[in-house]
């Protein structure tokens, strides 16, 4: 914990040894809280990167962060206080030394960015905060990081705390929450939570880095990925927001399903449909949160009916659910369809099926001529799942054109019952 801009994220990479907290020299960047891996021998224990106390922004917004970092000081063990060296001590920082010693919890006051400084001087000013263990270090250069994870296991050895880490398992289902800026990704991710886990303001913005959620449902293990909302690139003019963007494409593809919410008081945007192709282009399972549907009169939601008829035809086979985060309307089964979308996902079928399908497409609709070249297509089979891969077996396959594999993909989804389950398929000659 600190103000903003004192290395916290950078020092909390630097001992998950990851990048999984974005750093950039912009005060006020993390606003939620993170959790990170940290290994020191044969010990494990959770890091949580939290949010600059005062940092930059709307009144609402400092609260959530604030009320953040406080339930991370309520759950945490021990307390790593990043001050910076090249500044000395603020008023800031007085302010929250005060609210650290009345806590009743072992604080390590960590005087950051002392490369170049001599470290004896650095230390007495920072004497006049009051905490007894204090340590030099350089998170950007790794400097002093041995020292700090000494003070750290002699406190893991005089507690004899073992944690319960809850980290990202690699078991559980990954989950990404995706959509345009300020569509309620947040508020959806703390209704099924069913706590305040993850800031929410009504900024577009709000959220910036990737947040990692574990949590399980019905007995099935579970990772949330709260994103940042993705703009068209147009629109996006600070490199913060780019780097946000990246994260939140790169946490997409590799989630094994995707939610993808839509705000239905703007409907359908071209930037959604471009999004929603993105994500089955990349073969994710997914289902469409049409949110802050109760807001709508009778007809704006006629209006948003037809758009979606119109505009998402490409990808009828989504489940579509009309929900409202905010009050929690249609949550349990959006979540619902998207666990059954997952499983269509991971859904077996036997040669005997594939092949009859696709002999039953053929008889319905041949492959068209091409070069006075008709395709023969003979069998099929399964070539692998999540998504689901068919791989077709036939002559002069080349030949055929993108709107007979369109086709035959829609009599597959068809066919096999499949919901919020890409398929895709792939040719080769016999």
């Amino acid at each position: 914990m600190g103000r903003p801009n004192v290395g916290k994220s950078t020092l909390f990479n630097c001992l998950t040894r990851t990048r999984d907290a974005l750093v950039a020299d912009y005060p006020g960047l993390t606003r939620d809280r993170k959790f990170g891996r940290c290994r020191l021998g044969d010990r494990e224990f959770l890091i949580v990167d939290t949010g600059g106390i005062g940092a930059p922004g709307a009144a609402s917004l400092q609260q959530a962060i604030l009320r953040q970092v406080e339930i991370a000081l309520e759950e945490a063990d021990l307390v790593l206080f990043v001050v910076d060296a090249r500044e000395g001590v603020t008023a800031l920082d007085e302010e929250i030394a005060d609210r650290v010693r009345r806590l009743s919890k072992p604080v390590i006051l960590v005087v950051n960015k002392t490369d170049g400084l001599n470290r004896e001087l650095a230390f007495a000013e920072f004497c006049a905060l009051g905490l007894k263990e204090m340590v030099g270090i350089s998170a950007a250069h790794s400097r002093g990081i041995a020292s700090l994870l000494e003070r750290i296991d002699a406190f893991l050895v005089e507690s004899d705390h073992e944690p319960t880490l809850s980290g990202v398992q690699d078991d559980s289902i990954k989950i990404a929450v995706v959509g345009r800026p300020n569509v309620g990704k947040s508020t959806l991710i703390n209704r099924l939570l069913g706590e305040e886990r993850v800031i929410v303001a009504d900024l577009p913005g709000t959220t910036r880095d990737v947040i990692a959620i574990p949590f399980e449902r019905d007995g099935r293990r579970y990772t949330l990925f709260d994103t940042a909302g993705i703009r068209r690139r147009s629109r996006i003019d600070e490199a913060v927001e780019k780097f946000s963007v990246i994260k939140a494409l790169k946490a997409a593809e590799s989630a094994q399903a995707v939610i993808f919410l839509v705000d239905a008081t703007e409907g359908v945007t071209d930037q959604d449909c471009r999004l929603i192709g993105q994500m089955l282009e990349a073969g994710k399972a997914m289902v469409i949160g049409i949110n802050k549907w109760d807001g709508l009169t009778s007809e704006q939601k006629h209006k948003v009916k037809t758009q979606l008829e119109t505009k998402l035809g490409f990808c009828d086979f989504v489940e579509r659910l009309s929900i409202s985060a905010l009050h929690g309307t249609g949550v349990g089964e959006l979540f619902d369809r998207l666990k059954a979308a997952c499983d269509c996902a991971q859904r077996e079928f036997s040669t005997a099926c594939l092949c009859k399908i696709l002999e039953q497409a053929v008889k319905r609709n041949p492959p068209p001529l091409m070069n006075r070249r008709r395709s023969n297509l003979k069998f099929a089979h399964q070539g692998g799942k999540n998504p689901l891969r068919i791989v077709i077996h036939g002559s002069h396959v080349d030949a055929i054109p993108a709107s007979y594999e369109r086709f035959l993909t829609r009599h597959f989804l068809q066919s096999l019952g499949l919901r919020g389950a890409p398929v895709r398929l792939e040719f080769r000659s016999r």
